[in-house]
């Protein structure tokens, strides 16, 4: 384990929602007023309507991983390498991007159920994922 926090998410105006969201142990994902499209990374505009009228919604926190990938050069000390940063298809289905914690990396696959948990920052938690109990 590593003495060194997990640096901070940048917030802008766009994902603002969705860290606040994290920040009170929620998962929230923006979804257009307009046309009900979701959108992740969160943007300040649907892509697909044009529309400026968004908000964000909660999600269950739970979904399956869409792809993944194995990261071993370590760009920040807080972080335990290998990093498994998933791709995840949420039951929802808007598709965000995390880590995949406190599993062996071996035993990651597509298809893999999920759920939302959380890592510590200097700011407060940032969600993350985990395999879903009794599901792996």
């Amino acid at each position: 384990m590593t003495d060194h926090v997990r640096p901070a998410p940048l917030r802008t105006e766009e994902n603002d929602g969705f860290w606040t969201a994290a920040a009170e142990g929620r998962l929230a994902v923006q979804r257009c007023d307009a046309c009900g499209r979701w959108q992740h990374p969160p943007r300040a505009m649907c892509p697909d309507c044009h529309s400026v009228a968004l908000s964000f919604a909660d999600v269950a926190g739970t979904g399956v991983v869409y792809s993944w990938s194995l990261l071993h050069h370590p760009q920040h000390p807080s972080f335990e390498y290998p990093v498994v940063a998933v791709l995840v298809t949420l039951d929802e289905g808007p598709r965000v991007l995390s880590n995949l914690v406190g599993v062996d990396p071996a035993d990651v696959r597509i298809g893999l159920p999920v759920e939302v948990t959380s890592a510590p920052t200097a700011e407060g938690d940032v969600p993350v994922f985990a395999i879903r109990e009794g599901r792996a």
